[in-house]
């Protein structure tokens, strides 16, 4: 299955400045995108990024173990976004720097922990986490066929320039 996820450059840009800001005790933010999807043909899904949810100050969890640690509160008020949406969900946090962003065993390890979980409330549709650096995306996909994560394979921010993200 290809996947292609596409930004506008307005939301990847609020993004940004959100996971940008400091937080009194968590190294790093989080949040949570939501997106609507297309099929490009039988073996192709496109993501098409919706509305991006910053996970609130007093949800996460003070754990310097972590860069940042968010509690059930801040999954719960993205699942409910989820259903009462009818849209898929995507974890996404920052790791600086330039060029693609490679994911941490942590990364692996947790999102694997916690995607499946957003089947519960949309199971027919796809759901994934991405991971952003200054200048570049990369991510996974859990589709529903297999929850299994599978890589996603091309990003794109559409605005004024469009940008192919190389990944």
């Amino acid at each position: 299955m290809n996947v292609h996820f596409k930004v506008t450059s307005g939301l990847l840009e609020a993004i940004h400045n959100d996971l940008g800001r400091r937080h009194p005790y968590a190294m790093e933010r989080v949040g949570f995108i939501t997106c609507r999807f297309a099929n490009a043909r039988t073996d192709a899904l496109m993501v098409l990024s919706h509305s991006y949810h910053p996970v609130a100050d007093e949800d996460y969890i003070d754990d310097r173990a972590y860069g940042a640690l968010i509690d059930s509160s801040a999954f719960r008020k993205a699942m409910q976004l989820s259903y009462a949406h009818g849209v898929g969900l995507f974890h996404v946090h920052m790791h600086g720097g330039r060029g693609k962003p490679l994911p941490s065993s942590t990364d692996m390890r947790e999102s694997a922990r916690f995607v499946p979980d957003f089947f519960h409330v949309q199971p027919k549709l796809p759901h994934g986490a991405l991971i952003l650096s200054s200048d570049s995306i990369s991510g996974r996909v859990w589709l529903p066929s297999t929850l299994r994560p599978e890589p996603i394979d091309r990003f794109s921010v559409v605005g004024v320039p469009l940008r192919k993200v190389v990944s």
